[in-house]
């Protein structure tokens, strides 16, 4: 049945496959988890050009609880109060507006206490009380998607949502609140190619305040040289003003069952100062 209904070989096709069984349910209340293939085979039209037509979408806003204290040290160690964010992929936003969410963390907790979204997790090392104490404040955000999506229109959030498994209430629930934080003051999303398009980003960003690139896993996904030019577009940002970079990676051990979270604030090179689980349930503070 399946091979009938999408004739498609990429490795993703099952994560497809069931996102357009969720949409189906979230936006029209049918059942498909009892019986798929009848399912299936009543939408087979539907299903064909959603799974040909549609590239998988995540956005774990969880990333954000394991980022924030990399925001918090580079800015410490650059002394800055106010930052500039440039995320690279961040499909609908919702980690652009980080700041916009309340934290907790076994040594204290960072953010608005009325903010319509807290997050947590398992802390292996702890995040110091000095670090959630400092004051931040964003002053723009832009990020780079080659397929952005816009959540503030109701077939944008559905899309988002249907990526998430079905069985996993609390964290829909999650996006449910990030979006609503989101929809307040949406970030600039701009659609196109990271390498193609980062330097004129970077071009436009003020001169006296700190700018901080960060993604997550999207640069694990670019072929050796992209990667490549996306640091030496860096490289040459940092001459015209403060830059630092966030991302995951592999980390030092090369284990796969983890991510390293790496910090640059040039002209430092890059460090290490986190593990952390891939879509943020645990966080290892090296600091």
């Amino acid at each position: 049945m399946v091979a009938e209904v999408a004739a498609d070989e990429r490795w993703d096709l099952p994560l497809r496959l069931l996102a357009a069984l969720h949409y189906l349910a979230l936006s029209s209340g049918v059942d498909p988890w009892d019986a798929p293939a009848r399912v299936l085979e009543e939408h087979r039209d539907w299903v064909a050009s959603f799974v040909t037509e549609q590239g998988v979408q995540t956005n774990e806003v969880q990333r954000s609880w394991v980022l924030l204290p990399c925001f918090l040290e580079v800015a410490r160690r650059a002394g800055a109060v106010g930052l500039d964010l440039v995320e690279l992929g961040p499909s609908a936003g919702l980690n652009l507006v980080w700041d916009r969410y309340r934290y907790r963390y076994a040594n204290g907790t960072w953010g608005d206490a009325a903010a319509p979204l807290e997050l947590a997790g398992e802390e292996r090392g702890h995040v110091p009380e000095s670090l959630l104490e400092l004051p931040l404040e964003v002053r723009g955000r832009v990020g780079v998607d080659l397929n952005p999506i816009d959540v503030t229109s109701e077939q944008g959030a559905l899309l988002l949502k249907c990526f998430v498994w079905a069985d996993q209430p609390q964290r829909l629930e999650r996006l449910d609140r990030a979006i609503e934080a989101l929809r307040r003051d949406p970030p600039e999303l701009v659609r196109g190619d990271v390498v193609a398009l980062l330097p004129d980003v970077l071009s436009w960003r003020p001169d006296d305040a700190l700018t901080v690139v960060f993604e997550s896993a999207v640069l694990g996904y670019l072929s050796d040289r992209d990667r490549q030019q996306v640091f030496d577009v860096l490289d040459q940002a940092a001459a015209d003003g403060p830059l630092a970079l966030v991302r995951t990676s592999q980390p030092p051990d090369g284990a796969h069952t983890h991510y390293g979270l790496w910090i640059r604030l040039w002209p430092a090179e890059r460090e290490v100062v986190a593990l952390s689980n891939f879509h943020g349930a645990w966080l290892d503070w090296l600091g």
